[in-house]
């Protein structure tokens, strides 16, 4: 049992961004806490803190500094003792932490797709030659200029919400979202289609939550142990692995995806050109024990295939 409990008195803080779907996510995470520890939602305060990458809305986020953007001054305020817990998306999550900082804990992974969104056609299939798609992600745009040379990509940032005006406005004539954002704020019904892994993979932990904490924080740690998801941990370590090894940013088009059949993982990665003239991709499994060797002995692989300026950062 663990003591000190949170309490209304005493609740738990919980550090977040503020936006719809960050703090849907922190809601899941306070009410899977509450129902393991039979705890009311008073014993938990949930914080909106504004990151960079919030602020920061008429430019691309490799050009102002990266996934970092959104989550600096939350592990800020956990370093500062100001929250106890962040919860973050795991696809926005560098891939190394703050020292003094553990990220260990996630929660079941919900739908990795992306999901094609759009007020004029009705599939990805459907969009005319030369028609304007909207993206802020760099893989997506990279990914969709590999197989669609013709279109034209705009930048579009925002929230889902804020994506959903642009489309309205014309601004650009379909985009993509995380269909497990869309499950998470109960707008399913916004996909035209969710694109098989197949047509589109996905970003590294695309679906996934994690939740960090002080790394000398054991009561926490303890409670954060009856909420984790060991699937999806074990599928992250492989996706993350191959990440780390490619050293990827905002600034790098990288997708991957690993699943488990029995006590087999499976991971598929892909690298492609930022301006979209290019793609590599692999396919390998391994025992699951083994997922993080696997993903770091994929990324080396495709960078030796890729050769000297495949991506633009490191010519």
């Amino acid at each position: 049992m663990i003591h000190p409990l949170p309490s209304p008195d005493r609740p738990l803080k919980i550090g977040t961004r503020g936006s719809p779907l960050a703090m849907a996510q922190a809601y899941e995470t306070r009410d899977r806490l509450a129902a393991a520890f039979d705890l009311p939602h008073t014993a938990f305060d949930i914080l909106r803190i504004s990151t960079a990458g919030d602020r920061i809305q008429d430019k691309s986020l490799r050009e102002v500094g990266g996934k970092g953007l959104f989550t600096r001054e939350i592990e800020q305020a956990l370093l500062d003792g100001e929250i106890d817990i962040a919860v973050h998306s795991m696809k926005d999550m560098p891939v190394e932490q703050p020292v003094g900082l553990t990220l260990e804990c996630y929660l079941p992974r919900e739908d990795v797709r992306d999901a094609f969104v759009s007020l004029s056609y009705p599939a990805l299939a459907d969009v005319p030659q030369g028609a304007t798609m909207g993206t802020s992600s760099l893989r997506r745009r990279a990914q969709l200029l590999v197989r669609r040379p013709d279109l034209q990509v705009v930048e579009f940032r925002g929230n889902v919400q804020t994506r959903l005006r642009k489309l309205n406005e014309g601004v650009a004539g379909a985009t993509f979202l995380a269909m497990a954002g869309l499950n998470r704020l109960g707008m399913a019904d916004v996909a035209k289609a969710a694109l098989d892994p197949e047509e589109m993979l996905p970003a590294i932990a695309q679906g996934a939550i994690g939740i960090e904490r002080r790394h000398d924080d054991t009561a926490t740690a303890a409670m954060l142990e009856a909420i984790h998801d060991p699937v999806t941990a074990q599928r992250l370590a492989a996706e993350r692995a191959f990440l780390a090894t490619l050293d990827g940013s905002c600034e790098t088009p990288i997708a991957g995806l690993a699943t488990l059949d029995g006590t087999t993982l499976r991971l598929r990665g892909e690298i492609l050109r930022p301006d979209g003239s290019e793609s590599l991709t692999d396919d390998r499994t391994a025992p699951i024990e083994d997922g993080a060797e696997l993903g770091h002995e994929m990324a080396k692989a495709l960078l030796g295939r890729a050769g000297q300026g495949f991506f633009d950062w490191r010519s």
